[in-house]
C-alpha cells in the first residue's frame, strides 16, 4: 500500500463516520417533525422489510406533526406496528387513510438529555476518527521500517494525516453544535 492509498482508504473512513453521526443526529428527536426520522423504521412489506418512506408518502404539515399516506390502505396496521416498536417514543393515531405522529414540545430536562446524547455521539465519533488515524499512522511506520518512504515523507504523511483529522474533528463539532441548537431552541 502506498502513502495515497492509506490516505484515501482513511478519508473514506472518516468520512463515513461522520455521515453515520449526521444521520443518527437528524433521527433524534428535538421536539420539531423531520420526515427523516422515520428513514430507519422498516415495515413489513410482503415479506420484504421496507423504509416507511417507500410504502408511502411521509410530510410534515406542521412543526410538530408527521403526516403519512401509504399508498396501499392495508398497509396501514403494520406501519403502525413498526412506529410503536421503534424508539421514537409516539402514539400513531390513524383515520383509516392517514397516519398522524404528533409530536410533544419537549421540556428543559428532555433537551438537556437530547443534549447528552448529541454530545456524546459526538464524543463516540470522533474517538472512531482518531482511531482511523491511529491505524493509518502505523501502517505509515511499516512502509517506513521496510524502507518504502524515507523518514521524511513518514512525518509528511503523519502531519497530512493530522490536518485530515482535524478537518473532520471539527465537521462533528459542527454537526453537534447545529443539533444542540435545534434541540434548545423552545
Amino acid at each position: 500500500m502506498t502513502v495515497d492509498q492509506i490516505m484515501d482508504t482513511a478519508k473514506d473512513k472518516m468520512g463515513k463516520s461522520c455521515d453515520v453521526y449526521q444521520r443518527d443526529m437528524i433521527a433524534l428527536r428535538a421536539g420539531r417533525a423531520n420526515p427523516q426520522m422515520l428513514d430507519r423504521i422498516t415495515v413489513d412489506y410482503y415479506g420484504t422489510p421496507t423504509p416507511i418512506n417507500q410504502v408511502g408518502g411521509v410530510s410534515s404539515p406542521e412543526a410538530r406533526l408527521l403526516v403519512i399516506t401509504p399508498w396501499e390502505a392495508k398497509m396501514i396496521p403494520a406501519i403502525e406496528k413498526a412506529i410503536q416498536k421503534s424508539d421514537l417514543g409516539i402514539n400513531p393515531q390513524n383515520d383509516g387513510k392517514v397516519i398522524r405522529l404528533v409530536f410533544p414540545p419537549t421540556n428543559e430536562e428532555r433537551r438537556k438529555d437530547l443534549t447528552k446524547v448529541a454530545r456524546k455521539g459526538a464524543e463516540d465519533t470522533k474517538v472512531a476518527v482518531r482511531s482511523i488515524r491511529r491505524d493509518s499512522i502505523e501502517q505509515f511506520k511499516k512502509l517506513k521500517k521496510n524502507s518504502e518512504i524515507t523518514e521524511d515523507d513518514e512525518r509528511k504523511a503523519e502531519d497530512d494525516m493530522q490536518k485530515l483529522t482535524d478537518k473532520y474533528i471539527k465537521k462533528i463539532d459542527e454537526i453537534c453544535a447545529a443539533k444542540e441548537k435545534e434541540i434548545m431552541e423552545v
